[in-house]
């Protein structure tokens, strides 16, 4: 791998703090870097950033692959925007003009001297996990993102324990965490997951005193929401930032979202999307979809393309689903797969967009060409990922579980899968 396309400047401006507190050097990195072992309660974010940070940005100096770094990897291979491009851009780089671009960022100085790693920076842009407080229960989601998943894994065996307490549960810790963010000169972005943010106090705390102490006016918030809630208090919170990049989480447009995306319903899922967008138009916020494609919806995904084609919104994923392994697109069979593939292309012709590769996926003037650039990456990971459609027993095993919990049935939204999933075991 070359450094033109393995370097990224993501370590010297971001990093992450996760549920349980331990620190990530990044929102993007692979399982392979979760969980870095040194938390919040005895590491300041300035000493993690500042000291422990300095092997990555070394490595990045050094062209070296950097372990963690293959979800992006794997988005460029299939002409999906990867994190890396994005943070890239955010010094002025574009990797189609690496050399040119880089030479002339205002941030090539500070690479130049920082051959060791050591910065005396402080993050500008976060992620920020706020535990797995969550409503809802999504099959493809984990114990670690949501309390209620974890609950019903608890009950059916698939786990023995309950996942640890999240950070933001002890106000000391979260007092300490606002404190970083205030003595921050360049704070810009703070990006918020849960769980569902909407629901999770903390979120409402944090956002509370950043409006208090008058950070808000130059701090732009980011936060992804389920569609199954609404707060009118967060809401009016949020007017008092500089900007909001909303994230509606949905699946697809389809009855399978609720089944998916259990227990939501997909009246209310769309009425609140309606309400955000207009909320968005009101106060010039940013919107986009947020999508995670599975073995379950992605024959239904052009359903999130349409909404946002007509909407004028993007879609965008953080990457390629990789776990659980059995609900991967790569489950399907093949012939299963060609179908989809065909009705993406027909999509693509009766929806013309032109333009040259979209990096900046948040402007809206581009949205359309975005849009068009989004479903050829999912047609060319959809038609050259490996067969593993080995592992649908395992999928059919692990939904006949859920489904004993929940009292539903997978074929009464995907009836065509039934000859399929009947081969499996169901």
């Amino acid at each position: 791998m070359t450094f033109e396309s393995s370097f990224c400047s993501s370590p010297w401006f971001h990093m992450r703090v996760n549920n349980v507190g331990d620190y990530e050097y990044c929102r993007w990195a692979g399982a392979d870097n979760r969980d870095s072992n040194i938390n919040i309660k005895d590491c300041t974010p300035q000493q993690y950033f500042q000291q422990h940070m300095a092997p990555i940005r070394r490595a990045m100096l050094d062209g070296d692959t950097v372990l963690g770094c293959n979800e992006c990897a794997l988005m460029e291979q299939h002409g999906k925007i990867s994190g890396r491009q994005k943070q890239l851009l955010k010094i002025g780089v574009r990797t189609e003009q690496f050399v040119k671009s880089l030479a002339s960022s205002p941030w090539v100085a500070e690479f130049a001297n920082n051959q060791n790693g050591i910065t005396q920076q402080l993050p500008q842009d976060w992620q920020i996990d706020l535990g797995n407080y969550c409503n809802s229960a999504c099959v493809m989601c984990s114990p670690r993102s949501s309390s209620k998943i974890a609950t019903e894994f608890l009950k059916l065996g698939i786990i023995d324990q309950l996942p640890k307490s999240s950070w933001c549960n002890d106000p000391v810790l979260v007092d300490r965490f606002i404190d970083t963010l205030k003595q921050s000169p360049h704070i810009q972005y703070l990006h918020f997951i849960g769980g569902e943010t909407l629901i999770t106090p903390a979120f409402n705390r944090i956002l509370q005193v950043l409006v208090e102490s008058g950070l808000g006016q130059s701090l732009t918030v980011g936060f992804t929401t389920n569609l199954t809630v609404w707060d009118q208090g967060v809401i009016e919170l949020l007017t008092n930032f500089a900007g909001v990049h909303l994230g509606m989480s949905v699946e697809c447009f389809h009855p399978v979202n609720d089944y998916v995306r259990w227990p939501s319903e997909l009246s209310q899922v769309q009425l609140h999307a309606h309400r955000w967008l207009d909320l968005a138009n009101k106060h010039n916020w940013l919107v986009q979809l947020r999508t995670t494609p599975t073995i379950l919806t992605v024959s239904k995904l052009l359903s999130v393309y349409d909404f946002a084609w007509q909407h004028r919104v993007a879609v965008e994923s953080c990457n390629f689903l990789n776990k659980p392994e059995h609900m991967r697109v790569s489950v399907l069979p093949l012939p299963y797969r060609t179908s989809i593939v065909k009705d993406m292309k027909q999509w693509l012709t009766q929806h013309p967009a032109d333009g040259e590769t979209v990096t900046n996926i948040r402007d809206p003037s581009v949205v359309h060409t975005q849009i068009t650039q989004d479903i050829r990456s999912y047609i060319n990971y959809i038609e050259t990922a490996p067969d593993e459609s080995d592992r649908l027993p395992d999928l059919v095993r692990y939904l006949k579980l859920l489904e004993g919990n929940r009292d539903n049935s997978i074929l009464t939204y995907l009836p065509e899968y039934e000859e399929l999933f009947r081969t499996a075991g169901y």
